[in-house]
């Protein structure tokens, strides 16, 4: 009896002896572990994602022809739109480039848009993050601003050689710096724990008295260039409401985000075209 009292035990006390390890390790140990054990999982998510993508190949390919040929035509308009859309684009860069010149200028922070696909999803009230099928090798960096066709989606946070980790907008870690549109004066954005019910949201606060929002004409909120790597004028969401702060001379309000931003597929990492001069510039 004493000897199967002691069986039963035996794994509380092995967790216990691990924990005290754990607790003991240097955090230099505790990094390389976590490190390790993230590259270790990370090529069985890439041939998830990749088996996936085979997957939706194979769906579509068992369509009619009569839907492809719709969906073909569904295309060829929106190629043409864009392509509009492109050449006004370019016309726009010429001219600011040509106004820079004259009025002797410096050149606007440029970045380019690097597309990578969305192989895991950790979201919980109050874990929000997503994990991309791309790091090191394309050239990403900790910190650096994602996007998609709604706005903003977050920051990258961890960078491994294949994968790289994002913290979503609607991470209670998320902050940063924003601003209302058509309104230079700065608020501050920051992510709240989410109830996994109804859409995502967030919080906005040291919003000016002045302002008022209503939801037949709610304010939109935007980055700015004090946002740090965000360039200006990204939608951030929307606010209905505007109540007053706790301190009581500025406002607060809850941002309705883009519900998209729980269902993403693919995003863009913004990476600067000159990270050093984007480094001295900004904020």
């Amino acid at each position: 009896m004493a000897k199967l009292r002691l069986d039963k035990y035996k794994p509380i006390v092995a967790l216990g002896l691990f924990l005290a390890a754990w607790w003991i390790l240097p955090a230099v140990a505790k990094s390389f572990l976590r490190a390790s054990f993230t590259e270790f999982q990370a090529p069985a998510w890439i041939a998830s994602s990749y088996l996936d993508d085979l997957e939706g190949f194979w769906a579509r390919r068992s369509h009619s022809k009569i839907e492809l040929i719709q969906a073909g035509q569904q295309l060829a308009r929106q190629k043409a739109f864009y392509q509009l859309l492109d050449q006004r684009n370019q016309a726009l860069e010429s001219e600011v480039t040509r106004l820079e010149s004259i009025l002797t200028l410096p050149s606007r922070r440029e970045f380019r848009y690097e597309v990578a696909r969305v192989i895991r999803r950790d979201l919980s009230a109050w874990w929000q993050q997503i994990m991309i099928r791309k790091g090191q090798d394309y050239g990403i960096t900790v910190g650096a601003a994602v996007i998609f066709s709604g706005g903003v989606v977050g920051r990258v946070v961890e960078v491994n050689a294949f994968t790289s980790r994002i913290e979503l907008v609607t991470s209670p870690m998320f902050r940063m710096a924003a601003s209302f549109e058509n309104d230079g004066r700065p608020v501050v954005y920051q992510g709240v724990a989410q109830s996994g019910f109804g859409s995502p949201t967030g919080e906005v606060s040291d919003a000016p008295q002045d302002l008022t929002a209503n939801t037949q004409q709610p304010l939109r909120l935007v980055s700015t260039r004090l946002g740090g790597t965000f360039p200006p004028g990204l939608t951030i969401g929307h606010v209905s409401w505007l109540d007053p702060g706790s301190s009581g001379i500025f406002q607060a309000g809850t941002v309705q985000l883009d519900e998209r931003l729980l269902s993403l597929n693919e995003v863009s990492v913004l990476i600067p075209l000159n990270p050093l001069n984007s480094d001295r510039d900004a904020p």
